[in-house]
């Protein structure tokens, strides 16, 4: 049920470069009550500044990775623009650093693009109505962030922990292929992609698409 008209904080901005993603966060405004004509979208950082810089928003819906940088630039400037406005950050990075790094700048909550509209919705209500909505997932990897870590099993390798994707993934990335082109590669979204590739960052304990190559090599992931 949509939420009533008068309750809803307006005009929303979705910063996002994906059109199906846009689409979908659009229909997802929609059945809460949203018209279009309260809905402003932006594909890069720098589009979604001069959105900003015509008039204030309410409630923001924010991508982490975008074409022209990282959308943590954005949530700290709206942030510090105005403390009370709603910044729900719906991306498919999924590492401590992004994820820290988003709160500390400003974000109110955190959603990962896998989940479906029912959860997306959900996070939206949330901060609607003044709270903090956090993935379950990214709760438990901050939770477990913050807890001692635990010991490697003996003998457990890179190669062992890497996803029969997330190794194919990689053989691309050091074949040179963006993640543009991986995904239309493999049929895969372009978030799907970004998604495995942190993952593999964070199996190889590296924070570039270089060291994830490299570090890969000296392991003997690459042939």
């Amino acid at each position: 049920m949509p939420l009533l008209e008068s309750t809803l904080p307006a005009p929303v901005l979705v910063v996002e470069d994906e059109p199906l993603i846009r689409q979908r966060l659009s229909t997802v405004l929609a059945q809460l009550g949203y018209q279009d004509d309260a809905v402003l979208f932006a594909a890069s950082l720098a589009q979604a500044r001069a959105c900003l810089a015509e008039q204030p928003v309410a409630l923001a819906l924010v991508d982490l990775g975008l074409p022209d940088g990282s959308g943590i630039d954005l949530i700290n400037q709206m942030r510090q623009a105005d403390p009370a406005v709603g910044i729900l950050v719906i991306s498919a990075w999924s590492t401590e650093d992004a994820i820290l790094a988003a709160l500390r700048a400003g974000a109110t909550g955190y959603v990962l693009k896998e989940r479906d509209d029912l959860e997306v919705s959900l996070s939206i209500r949330s901060v609607l109505r003044g709270g903090a909505p956090i993935d379950p997932f990214i709760a438990r990897r901050v939770i477990a962030e913050l807890q001692p870590a635990a010991a490697s099993p003996t003998g457990l390798d890179a190669e062992s922990m890497l996803s029969a994707r997330e190794s194919q993934i990689l053989r691309l990335v050091a074949e040179g292929l963006t993640n543009r082109e991986i995904a239309e590669q493999l049929h895969l979204s372009r978030y799907t992609v970004e998604c495995h590739i942190k993952h593999i960052y964070r199996k190889l304990s590296v924070s570039s698409r270089t060291r994830a190559v490299s570090t890969a090599r000296s392991r003997g992931l690459l042939g």
